[in-house]
């Protein structure tokens, strides 16, 4: 019988975190890449100013010590929140149950004053667009780990 992770069995703790300027965005990239979501875990709020996702964040920060370990790899499921959103366009995304999303990477284009726009890149050549007032994302797992059903970690061929 194969038991479910816990956040007693790795260290660091559940993650966290803000990310505020171009560095701090670059870690959070690196920590929700491979992401898996459903086109209708994304909601934006224009009213709030606010675009969120909810994720089954793949354990990279875990995923050598697993390795090390023999136990298995983890995801979590995660909140990923992008603040300050003035406006947001989609490419190639369905924003419905059926349709499953691999977040590959967040990347920072900045423009005028502090500015710019966060392009949220998904397999599959799918872009979310989000023109922002400035850099302000927060990142915080929202449940226990559980063993990655793949039982793999995710790979990218160079």
């Amino acid at each position: 019988m194969v038991r479910d992770a816990s956040f007693r069995d790795a260290d660091p703790r559940p993650i966290a975190l803000r990310a505020e300027d171009a560095e701090d965005l670059r870690i959070m990239s690196a920590l929700v890449q491979d992401a898996v979501l459903t086109g209708a875990d994304i909601r934006h709020d224009a009213r709030q100013r606010r675009l969120a996702l909810l994720i089954n964040r793949f354990r990279w920060e875990d995923a050598d010590q697993a390795r090390a370990e023999g136990r298995p790899f983890e995801r979590v499921r995660a909140l990923l929140v992008v603040n300050d959103v003035l406006g947001l366009q989609s490419d190639g995304i369905a924003r419905d149950e059926a349709t499953v999303l691999e977040l590959l990477a967040l990347e920072w284009l900045p423009g005028a004053d502090g500015t710019g726009r966060l392009s949220l890149s998904f397999a599959g050549d799918g872009t979310l667009m989000a023109e922002v007032e400035c850099i302000n994302l927060d990142l915080r797992d929202m449940t226990r780990p559980y063993v990655a059903p793949s039982g793999r970690a995710p790979a990218h061929p160079d």
